[in-house]
C-alpha cells in the first residue's frame, strides 16, 4: 500500500510540474507577443561601418532591448565601436498597431530626434531624423540572431551588424 501511495504522489508531482511548465510558457508567449516580440534581452556581435570618405571598418556591438510589460513599448541601447569610430544609440518607442514612433539619441555626438516606422513579425523599420541628420534603420530578429542595417547620407553612410542573443 505504501508503494502505491508513493507512486501516486510521484505521478501527482510530475503532473503538477508539467502544468506549471505549460502555464509559464503561456505567460512567456503572452509577454513576448506584440510588435517587439523576440527583441527583449542582451545581444552582441560585429559588423562593418562605411564612412563618408569611402572607407569601411569592422565594428563590435552590444545591444540591450527592454520590452515593457504590455509588449507595446521598447527601450533600446546600441553601442558600437571600431578602431577609430564609435556610436552610442538609444531609443524609446511605442506602438499603435504596427505603427511605431518615439525618440532617439546618439550620446557621443549629442544629437537626438524623432523616429517613426513599423514593427511586427520580428522586424522593425524606422526613419530617424534630427537637425541636419536623417537615416533609415532596419532590425530583423529571427530566434537568437539579429541583423541591424543603418543607411544615411551623413558621416556614417552605412552600418551592417549581425548579433546573437546572450
Amino acid at each position: 500500500m505504501k508503494r502505491f501511495g508513493a507512486r501516486l504522489f510521484a505521478q501527482g508531482l510530475r503532473v503538477a510540474g508539467v502544468a506549471a511548465a505549460l502555464m509559464l510558457s503561456v505567460s512567456a508567449t503572452y509577454a513576448q507577443s506584440g510588435p517587439f516580440a523576440g527583441f527583449n534581452g542582451a545581444w552582441s556581435g560585429n559588423g562593418t561601418v562605411a564612412l563618408s570618405d569611402g572607407t569601411t571598418e569592422r565594428i563590435r556591438c552590444k545591444a540591450d532591448y527592454k520590452v515593457d510589460g504590455s509588449g507595446l513599448g521598447l527601450k533600446q541601447n546600441l553601442r558600437c565601436a571600431s578602431d577609430s569610430y564609435k556610436f552610442d544609440l538609444t531609443s524609446d518607442v511605442t506602438s499603435q498597431g504596427d505603427r511605431i514612433s518615439g525618440r532617439w539619441s546618439e550620446a557621443s555626438r549629442n544629437i537626438f530626434g524623432d523616429l517613426q516606422g513599423t514593427a511586427g513579425g520580428g522586424q522593425i523599420d524606422v526613419f530617424v531624423e534630427a537637425n541636419g541628420f536623417a537615416a533609415n534603420l532596419s532590425l530583423k530578429t529571427n530566434g537568437n540572431k539579429q541583423t541591424v542595417q543603418i543607411n544615411s547620407k551623413g558621416e556614417i553612410r552605412g552600418v551592417t551588424i549581425t548579433m546573437v542573443k546572450s
